[in-house]
């Protein structure tokens, strides 16, 4: 991943990832490099859950969404101890 891809991954990691495993599958991203873009990714969906129930709907599965990023992470978490 180049240098500009990294910088538009860590500010929305939809723009270089559709599914957060894809994000697991790159070879050429460390595990804290994973963590960041993953915990950004989280972020983002409690924000879209947050307008969700504020009756601002978004498109597409934010729940799946969400519970994939967080076994993600707990997968990278599990491997770090």
């Amino acid at each position: 991943m180049d240098a500009a891809q990294w910088e538009t991954a860590r500010l929305d990691p939809t723009a270089v990832f559709r599914r957060p495993r894809e994000l697991m599958a790159r070879a050429d991203l460390n595990d804290a490099q994973k963590i960041e873009l993953l915990r950004r990714w989280e972020y983002d969906a409690r924000e879209l859950e947050i307008a969700e129930e504020e009756n601002m709907p978004a498109p597409g599965e934010s729940d799946d969404l969400l519970d994939e990023i967080l076994d993600c992470l707990r997968q990278l978490e599990a491997g770090a101890s």
